[in-house]
């Protein structure tokens, strides 16, 4: 940790105390790696930045597919934190710019997840997005590794922001089962076999909880239905209590 907080200060050729304790040391860390614009790193850097957040991702309790107990067919309810469950690939709810979250130690999925995989992952998504050119639309998705998470990809597309205290509309009802759509799309696409879904948009995007699960279920299940797809696994992910005593009643009624 010493050699990678060294390395992202001496970069920025800045004057930076640096704390003698682990904990604000691991802070500062993540810290410097949430503001870092994508540009090149060293190998020495990546090798070290790879063995350090492996070895965090190594020490935490990780769950498959198949220690997962609540399930409906092909689709299963977990609570928990979405970084450490070892799917084909998870989904990140990520902001038009698809580069991650600069705020450091932000709370937002986004920051979580690029801050767990490592600097790698804002280096692919910016390749992704100078190909393309122009700010990720609403609805749609991309795909990239996973890196240093336990997952093998992380899908990652932008929710419909609603303004604070207005309700969602027609078009942001559309968009955000287009975002559940494009990201089932792309992993069928690419023959993966489970995919976990975070919450899109009820975050900082301010979409009803509620609402926004019932456009998710339905989206998904409809999609199972039509569709013929590899996907065996359909996680939604949860994290808060609220969160997931609504998809339990939508996924599983009132018992």
């Amino acid at each position: 940790m010493d050699f990678l907080v060294k390395y992202l200060i001496d970069e920025r050729d800045e004057i930076i105390d640096v704390p003698d304790d682990y904990n604000s040391k691991r802070m500062l860390l993540r810290s410097l790696m949430n503001v870092r614009l994508p540009s090149k790193l060293s190998d020495e850097f990546l090798e070290v930045q790879d063995e350090f957040l492996t070895s965090e991702t190594l020490n935490k309790t990780l769950t498959s597919v198949d220690e997962i107990d609540e399930a409906k067919g092909r689709i299963m309810l977990w609570q928990g934190d979405i970084t450490t469950l070892k799917v084909d690939s998870i989904v990140n709810a990520a902001n038009s710019k698809l580069l991650g979250c600069f705020i450091p130690h932000h709370n937002c999925i986004d920051n979580v997840i690029h801050s767990a995989a490592g600097l790698q992952l804002r280096g692919e998504c910016s390749k992704i997005m100078k190909v393309q050119g122009s700010d990720e639309e609403v609805g749609r998705a991309k795909i990239t590794d996973a890196y240093n998470l336990p997952s093998k990809h992380v899908i990652h597309t932008v929710g419909p922001a609603i303004p604070q205290g207005l309700e969602p509309s027609e078009k942001d009802k559309r968009d955000l089962a287009n975002c559940y759509k494009s990201c089932l799309d792309i992993a069928s696409y690419n023959k993966l076999q489970s995919i976990a879904f975070c919450c899109i948009s009820t975050g900082v995007f301010n979409f009803p909880q509620d609402l926004a699960a019932k456009i998710a279920v339905s989206t998904v299940e409809k999609y199972l239905d039509d569709i013929e797809s590899s996907l065996n696994h359909v996680v939604f992910n949860v994290f808060t209590d609220t969160d997931y005593m609504i998809y339990k009643k939508l996924l599983f009624g009132d018992d």
